[in-house]
């Protein structure tokens, strides 16, 4: 009589599998850390655009309103915008939180911007901490203080304990220009 062959046993050893999910595991790992990151930058961008943005849009305000538009930093994270009427009742004030729990703050190690307006403090216009008692958009657009001189200043945002998270947004008097720059960990990046 004879024997029916024997078909070769299909399927993974116990080794193999061990070797795979052990492999599945680390790369799971280093995606959560991967993520962790790309989160808390993510953050520091979207209150680094909401600054941006509201900056931005003062200016813009005071040039198509014919109107100067006031600026103040609020606290450890908010930004508010008067327009000021020579005649009639203005608008309220427009006040903005950035989003994420970023606050502002200066990262210690880490230089001034490129633009060199100073890092002393997380909001610094014309080497005072926080910006002269008004500061203000004119109707061309240029950033000014209350005795009409130009003022030029940086505020710097980040998310406390996370240089890496490291923001900065410029405004240039003369033209009102506002610039934003993130820190790559070695330089200002624009």
């Amino acid at each position: 009589m004879k024997q029916p062959a024997r078909r070769p046993q299909q399927g993974f050893t116990l080794i193999e599998g061990v070797v795979v999910v052990s492999i599945i595991m680390i790369l799971g790992a280093i995606a959560i850390l991967g993520f962790g990151s790309a989160l808390r930058n993510a953050k520091a961008n979207s209150a680094m655009d909401n600054l941006v943005s509201q900056l931005r849009s003062a200016r813009e305000l005071a040039i198509s309103h014919r109107c100067e538009v006031q600026v103040q930093f609020v606290g450890t994270n908010q930004v508010r915008t008067t327009e000021i009427w020579l005649a009639g009742t203005p608008p309220p004030p427009v006040t903005v939180s950035m989003e994420g729990g970023a606050t502002f703050q200066v990262f210690g190690g880490i230089p001034d911007t490129p633009a060199g307006f100073g890092n002393s403090s997380a909001v610094e216009f014309e080497g005072i901490s926080g910006g002269p008692p008004i500061m203000k958009f004119t109707t061309t657009g240029a950033f000014i203080d209350g005795g009409n001189t130009f003022v030029n200043g940086t505020a710097f945002v980040g998310l406390t304990g996370n240089p890496s998270t490291a923001r900065a947004v410029t405004i240039l008097g003369a033209t009102g220009r506002v610039r934003e720059y993130h820190w790559d960990g070695t330089k200002w990046q624009e």
